[in-house]
């Protein structure tokens, strides 16, 4: 089990080293994050992009750069050369540069030569429990703006995927909502009580399913036991599950900002570990997901 995300660091670190791609890492904060990585004994990198500016831009901000560069100035080149090298086992992962997500995306999901293994693709952000006793997964904060019933199932699965991968043996899913009973004016209640029974079905396997919850039952036990609400996921949930990509996003960005807790973020769902960070990430966010990313390369050998 992975208690913290400092425990993620140190774990990755004494494993062999993974190799990432960039794809467009013609970029400062790229360089840097290249730089402090392979620093503390992370990763190593494949840089591709336009190989004069990154010479540039690591002379004028004294980066160092130990990695093999291929000269490709061309964003939608650059992408599926990235995702070639993975597709080749030349490397582990994938990462976005300075291109545009949909580039980068259209190129890692090509049915031909890509990462597309038919899954659904959704986005997990890992942070550290309150309590202490672990990590939380949160999801979808990032792909899936407004899932319907069927892909909510396929972003459980998923989270489910990564939860076991960083130790959980069953873990707690806790399907969110704004109010925690079922309501028929707000479909998100319903979707939570199929799902539930979906579970308790075999239908999703590897996890206890439940909801609907509104945020405060699902993660304390003293607000579930104030509402009468009981059952194995009340005030205990390793995974949240948003209704949709508003949710996941405002809390995740509240996570951030107003909590201040570091956060890992994974793209999960195609072939190989797919990172994707924001312009607005700390240098150490953009460490942890990186880190995570290698992490969850290993469970895939």
């Amino acid at each position: 089990m992975i208690n913290n995300l400092d425990h993620l660091i140190s774990l990755v670190k004494s494993l062999p080293k993974k190799v990432i791609a960039v794809a467009a890492a013609e970029d400062a904060e790229i360089l840097e994050v290249v730089e402090e990585t392979e620093k503390i004994g992370l990763a190593q990198f494949i840089l591709v992009g336009d190989k004069r500016k990154i010479e540039h831009l690591a002379l004028t901000h004294h980066k160092t750069i130990n990695c093999k560069i291929i000269d490709e100035p061309d964003h939608q080149k650059a992408a599926e050369r990235a995702v070639k090298l993975v597709v080749d086992k030349e490397a582990d992962a994938v990462m976005k540069g300075l291109l545009h997500t949909g580039v980068f995306l259209k190129a890692v999901l090509k049915k031909d030569g890509g990462l597309n293994i038919g899954k659904f693709i959704s986005q997990i952000s890992i942070f550290e429990k309150p309590s202490g006793d672990g990590l939380m997964l949160l999801t979808d904060c990032a792909m899936a703006i407004a899932p319907n019933l069927e892909e909510k199932k396929k972003i459980i699965e998923n989270a489910i995927e990564i939860a076991q991968i960083i130790g959980y043996e069953m873990p707690k899913v806790a399907l969110l909502s704004a109010v925690e009973t079922i309501n028929p004016e707000i479909q998100d209640t319903l979707d939570a009580a199929i799902l539930s029974k979906m579970a308790d079905r075999g239908q999703i396997k590897g996890g206890i399913v439940d909801g609907p919850f509104a945020l405060d039952n699902a993660v304390s036990v003293e607000a579930a036991k104030h509402k009468g609400i009981t059952g194995e996921v009340a005030g205990r949930a390793d995974i949240l599950i948003a209704p949709n990509l508003q949710v996941g996003n405002v809390i995740h960005k509240s996570i951030t900002y107003f909590a201040c807790k570091d956060l890992a973020s994974a793209i999960v769902g195609a072939g190989a570990p797919v990172i994707i960070t924001s312009r607005t990430d700390t240098v150490r966010t953009k460490v942890l997901t990186i880190a995570l990313a290698c992490y969850i390369a290993k469970a895939s050998v």
